[in-house]
C-alpha cells in the first residue's frame, strides 16, 4: 500500500532498503556458516578464506520491499518479476553451479518479459554509427544483447571485497539522478533502492570480506543496471530544462565504463592470444591491481576513482556529436585499463 505520493518516495525507498538489507545480512550470513554455504578459495580466487555467499538475498529483499512499498506497482509490476527470475536463477547457480546457457537463457527470459509485457526496449541508436530508428524486431533483439553485455559484464568484476558493491553503487547514483531530473520518479526509485541495499552490504564486503553477494547478489544487481541502462538509452536527458534525446548511449556506457570497457578488454585479448574469450582467468583489472601489489581496499577505490574520473570526463563530451563522444570516452576508458597492465608486464 503507497502512503505518500512526493518525492519523498525516492528518500524513503533508499532508506527503506538500507534497513531491511543490513538487518537481513548478519542472519544471511548466520545461515550461510550454519549451513556451510560459502565461497571456497580456488585458483582464480582473490580471497584466501572461505567467505558465507548469498548476500544477494539480503540485497533483494531489501530491494523488493522498497518497491513493493515505495513504487508504483503498475508500471513495473512486470520489472519486478524479470528481477525475480534473474534473482532465483542466481540463487540457483550459487548453490548448484549451473552452466553459462543455463544461466543466459533465464536471463533472455527475463528481459523479453520487460520487451514484450513491460513494452521498455532500445528502440533508437539515437545515430550511433549513423543508426537510428530500430525496427521493432530489431529493437528487442538488441535490448536483449545490451541486458546480456551488462548483466554479465557486471558479474565479472565481482571478484574483490567491495567493488562490485561500490561500482554497483556508483552507476546506480547516476541512473537515479538522471531519472530525477527526467522527473521518471519510478526509474529513480528502483536506482535509489538499489543504492540502499548496497550500501548495506558494503559494510559488510569491504576488506575483509564477511560476506560475498554471490551470484544471486552479481546478476540481480546486472540486471536491474541494465534496466536502468535502457530507460536510459531510450530518453535521454531530457527535462524542462535539459534538451539532449541523442545522448543517452553515452550516459549510459559512461555510467558503467568499468565493467563494460574492461570485459571488452579482456575479451579481444584472449581473442588474440587464442583462448576461448568466456573462460574463466586473471586478466580483469582488479586482478591486474592485486598483482600490482595493491589491496583489495585500494583496488576496490582506485576503481571507484576511475569510474567517478570517466564520468566527469563525459559531462564534457555532451555537447559534442554522439559518435565522437563515445570514440573519446572508449579511448580514454582504455587507456586507464591498460596502464596496469603495462606496468605488471614492465615489473615481470
Amino acid at each position: 500500500i503507497k502512503v505518500f505520493n512526493t518525492e519523498y518516495d525516492i528518500l524513503f525507498a533508499f532508506l527503506t532498503s538500507l534497513i531491511i538489507t543490513y538487518v537481513a545480512i548478519p542472519k544471511v550470513i548466520f545461515f550461510a556458516d550454519r549451513y556451510r554455504l560459502a565461497d571456497v578459495p580456488g585458483e582464480r580466487a582473490s580471497h584466501k578464506r572461505s567467505v558465507p555467499i548469498f548476500g544477494g538475498i539480503a540485497i533483494f529483499s531489501g530491494i523488493i520491499f522498497s518497491l513493493l512499498f515505495w513504487a508504483e506497482l503498475d508500471s513495473i509490476q512486470f520489472i519486478l518479476v524479470s528481477f525475480l527470475i534473474v534473482f532465483f536463477v542466481g540463487v540457483i547457480d550459487d548453490l548448484l553451479s549451473l552452466t553459462p546457457v543455463k544461466k543466459l537463457i533465464g536471463q533472455i527470459i527475463a528481459i523479453l518479459i520487460v520487451i514484450y509485457l513491460g513494452e521498455i526496449q532500445i528502440d533508437s541508436m539515437h545515430g550511433v554509427l549513423g543508426i537510428h530508428e530500430l525496427p521493432d524486431f530489431m529493437a528487442a533483439l538488441f535490448t536483449v544483447f545490451v541486458v546480456v553485455v551488462i548483466t554479465n559484464a557486471f558479474n565479472l568484476i565481482d571478484g574483490v571485497d567491495g567493488l562490485a558493491g561500490g561500482v554497483g553503487f556508483i552507476s546506480a547514483s547516476f541512473f537515479g539522478v538522471v531519472a530525477l531530473i527526467m522527473n521518471q520518479f519510478d526509474m529513480a526509485i528502483i536506482a535509489f533502492s538499489l543504492m540502499g541495499a548496497l550500501l548495506a552490504f558494503l559494510k559488510y564486503n569491504f576488506h575483509p570480506a564477511r560476506v560475498f553477494m554471490g551470484d544471486s547478489g552479481s546478476l540481480l544487481v546486472g540486471i536491474i543496471l541494465s534496466v536502468l541502462a535502457i530507460n536510459s538509452i531510450r530518453y535521454g536527458l531530457v527535462s524542462e530544462t535539459n534538451s539532449l534525446p541523442n545522448k543517452g548511449p553515452l550516459l549510459a556506457m559512461v555510467f558503467l565504463a568499468i565493467p563494460l570497457f574492461d570485459s571488452l578488454r579482456v575479451f579481444v585479448v584472449r581473442l588474440i592470444k587464442g583462448a576461448h574469450p568466456l573462460y574463466p582467468g586473471r586478466e580483469h583489472i582488479h586482478h591486474v591491481l592485486l598483482d600490482l601489489g595493491l589491496g583489495h581496499t585500494i583496488t576496490a577505490l582506485t576503481l571507484y576513482l576511475g569510474s567517478l574520473l570517466l564520468i566527469l570526463v563525459s559531462y564534457f563530451l555532451l555537447e559534442l556529436n554522439i559518435n565522437t563522444s563515445i570514440t573519446i570516452l572508449a579511448v580514454i576508458s582504455f587507456i586507464i585499463l591498460i596502464i596496469p597492465v603495462y606496468i605488471l608486464r614492465k615489473r615481470k
